[in-house]
C-alpha cells in the first residue's frame, strides 16, 4: 500500500517513489528467474517472441535488451502483477476496477544498455482517459551511471511524438527538461508514474546491470483508442485484476494525438532507432543527460 504522502505526490507531480517496496528476498527471486529466462540466448540464436537482444554485439553475444510480457509467460512475475501488494496500490491510484495490460523487463546490460529518449507511454497507445499507471521496479541498484529513470514532474499534458505525420516514438515538440528528476534507488525501489509523465533514461555506462520490471495498469473505464493491428497486439494480454469490467468508457480529454506508425514495430527501442536513423536530431533544453 502507498502512504498518503506518496498518493498526494503522485497526484501533484505525476509520479511517486516507494523505496523498499519489494524486499531483498523478493528482488532476488525475480533476478534468479530473469537469469534463467535469458540463459543460453545469443544475438544469433534466441526466441524473438520472448526476448529482444542488444543489437551492437557479436553474433555470439549474450546481452539481452528486453524480455517481453514476463507477467503473462512466467508464473513468478504473473503472481506479482496480480498480487495484493501491487493491486492494492493500483486501487489507491485508479479506483476499484483495475485492468492489467502490459509488462516487460528492460535489462540495460553493463556498458551497452540502450538509451531511451524522452517520451510518454500514453503516446504509444492513447486511451479515453488519463487513468493509466506504469509501475517500474528496480531489480538492481540504479543511479545515473547505469541509466536510472529520469522524469519531468508536473507535466501531464499530451505532447506530440510525430514528424511529418509519422510517429517517432519520442517527443518531437519543445520540452523543458531543466526540472527533470533522476530517480535513483536501491533494488526493490518502485516508481509509480502516470502515462503522461515525460521520462527517459541514458545509456548504461557502468559495469553494473540495471534490470527493471515495468508493468502497466489502467482503470477499467479507460479504453484504448483503436489503432487496428497495433491495438490488438498491445492488448492481447489484458485482464481484470480487481473489481469488474466497465460497461462505459470515461472521457477526460478533449483530444489525443493519434500515432501513425511507420511500420509494425517490436518495441520502443526499435521505433526510436528508426527515427534516429533518419538523421533527425531532437533538441530539448537541458535534457540529454
Amino acid at each position: 500500500m502507498l502512504t498518503k504522502n506518496q498518493i498526494d505526490e503522485y497526484k501533484s507531480q505525476g509520479f511517486c517513489v516507494a523505496h523498499g517496496f519489494l524486499t531483498e528476498a523478493e528482488s532476488s527471486r525475480l533476478l534468479h528467474e530473469i537469469e534463467a529466462i535469458c540463459s543460453g540466448s545469443t544475438l544469433a540464436h534466441h526466441d524473438s517472441s520472448r526476448l529482444e537482444m542488444e543489437p551492437n554485439q557479436p553474433a555470439e553475444g549474450t546481452k539481452v535488451r528486453r524480455i517481453y510480457d514476463p507477467c503473462t509467460h512466467y508464473d513468478l512475475f504473473r503472481d506479482l502483477a496480480c498480487g495484493d501488494k501491487l493491486v492494492d496500490s493500483m486501487v489507491q491510484l485508479l479506483g476499484p476496477d483495475v485492468v492489467f495490460f502490459s509488462s516487460k523487463i528492460n535489462v540495460k546490460p553493463p556498458e551497452i544498455g540502450s538509451v531511451v529518449e524522452w517520451h510518454q507511454d500514453m503516446a504509444y497507445g492513447p486511451l479515453t482517459n488519463r487513468s493509466v499507471v506504469a509501475v517500474l521496479i528496480y531489480l538492481d541498484d540504479a543511479d545515473l551511471s547505469n541509466g536510472c529513470l529520469q522524469a519531468v514532474p508536473g507535466q501531464q499534458r499530451m505532447l506530440d511524438h510525430s514528424l511529418n505525420g509519422i510517429f517517432q516514438g519520442r517527443i518531437t515538440e519543445s520540452l523543458n527538461t531543466s526540472k527533470a528528476v533522476p530517480i535513483e534507488g536501491k533494488r526493490g525501489t518502485t516508481i509509480f508514474f502516470n502515462g503522461l509523465v515525460p521520462h527517459a533514461s541514458s545509456v548504461n555506462s557502468s559495469s553494473r546491470s540495471r534490470r527493471t520490471l515495468i508493468l502497466g495498469y489502467r482503470a477499467a473505464d479507460a479504453f484504448p483508442v483503436h489503432l487496428g493491428a497495433m491495438t490488438a497486439k498491445a492488448d492481447q494480454f489484458v485482464r481484470i485484476v480487481r473489481g469488474n469490467p466497465s460497461p462505459i468508457a470515461r472521457f477526460d480529454m478533449d483530444w489525443v494525438f493519434i500515432p501513425r506508425y511507420p511500420a509494425e514495430t517490436k518495441s520502443l527501442y526499435d521505433l526510436q532507432e528508426r527515427s534516429r536513423a533518419q538523421g533527425q536530431r531532437l533538441i530539448h533544453s537541458d535534457c540529454d543527460r
